[in-house]
């Protein structure tokens, strides 16, 4: 049986397409990224911490010298949450490095476990790029900001996106900047949110992965120029929809995985000059359009999905060996 394992880090909201709850944490989507960016560095396969490793599966569920840190079910009975949920002055708290998890990155973990903590067979994550490496499999990160204050206006907005029941979360304490993720939420919702949204001036991470939005909807996306990451990936979205991005000039992750986007829709972000990320899988592009975009946005790095096949001939090669093999014993 042929064993591929896939390092896939990164793909923020990247999915199977096949149909799932709205509410369904999916690891690749939603997981990995948190890890990949929180807790490799500390609890990978270059540093394991405590003996324990959450690069893969075998090992996050195996846990570390104290013993299991994941069970599957029950986040209240597994140390990884207990850790990542403890007060920041607390020694135990996880990460012991770089920023605190969000509660969204909280509650995502916190669900994840309690829907029986699915970690798909052959996912691994990658390790952290040495010192001077850039890699394109490392996620795209929101970069620092200034200091940044609401106005009057997006203070109602927000206002009116929680009475819809859409949390409008800061990136960090302290700090104005926000982010809004639609994951749980239904398509009438989301209509109806989008037209406050376009208010909230002080929005860098806006994730729609998996909406039944149109086209026409995301004209709400126009004036939110301080947009850094868009996940639109499993959504409806086609070329012409494409159009309303061409002024998010601080956009640098674009997720458009499983869309019915074509090399045309590509001639508009030719104008997105900080775009370091963007992701094709299953859409509709081509070789040649991608070229044409990385003549325009050299800096960009495109993942169509190519990379993985690459990744299976090794595979593919040992088989025939073996098979070889066989016939000559015969």
């Amino acid at each position: 049986m042929k064993t591929i394992v896939l390092i896939v880090a990164g793909l923020v909201g990247f999915g199977t397409g096949e149909a799932r709850t709205e509410n369904k944490v999916d690891f690749v989507r939603d997981i990995q990224p948190i890890l990949q960016k929180s807790c490799i560095e500390c609890h990978g396969p270059e540093k394991a911490k405590g003996k324990l490793r959450l690069d893969t599966k075998e090992a996050a569920f195996k846990g570390g010298k104290d013993g299991e840190v994941i069970v599957s079910g029950k986040a209240d009975k597994s140390e990884v949450y207990r850790r990542i949920t403890l007060p920041a002055d607390n020694d135990d708290a996880m990460p012991s490095k770089g920023d605190r998890l969000t509660q969204t990155q909280t509650d995502l973990i916190r669900d994840w476990i309690n829907q029986g903590a699915d970690w798909p067979d052959g996912v691994a994550i990658g390790g952290t790029a040495k010192k001077g490496e850039s890699s394109a499999e490392s996620p795209a990160t929101t970069p620092k900001l200034p200091d940044y204050k609401p106005t009057a206006a997006e203070i109602k907005a927000i206002k009116e996106l929680e009475a819809l029941g859409v949390a409008v979360r800061p990136i960090a304490a302290n700090l104005d900047w926000r982010e809004v993720n639609f994951r749980a939420q239904n398509i009438d919702v989301i209509e109806k949110a989008l037209i406050p949204l376009k208010n909230v001036l002080g929005l860098v991470d806006l994730n729609l992965g998996g909406a039944k939005i149109k086209d026409a909807d995301l004209v709400n996306l126009k004036g939110l120029v301080n947009l850094n990451r868009l996940h639109l990936e499993n959504t409806p979205v086609t070329d012409a929809g494409l159009v309303n991005l061409r002024g998010l000039t601080n956009l640098e992750y674009l997720n458009l995985y499983g869309t019915a986007i074509t090399d045309a829709g590509l001639g508009q972000l030719d104008g997105l000059t900080h775009l370091k990320h963007l992701y094709l899988w299953q859409t509709k592009t081509t070789e040649t359009g991608v070229t044409k975009l990385k003549q325009t946005l050299p800096s960009v790095d495109v993942s169509t999905g190519a990379e993985f096949k690459e990744i299976a001939k090794p595979a593919e090669k040992s088989d025939e060996k073996k098979d070889e093999k066989k016939e000559e014993k015969k």
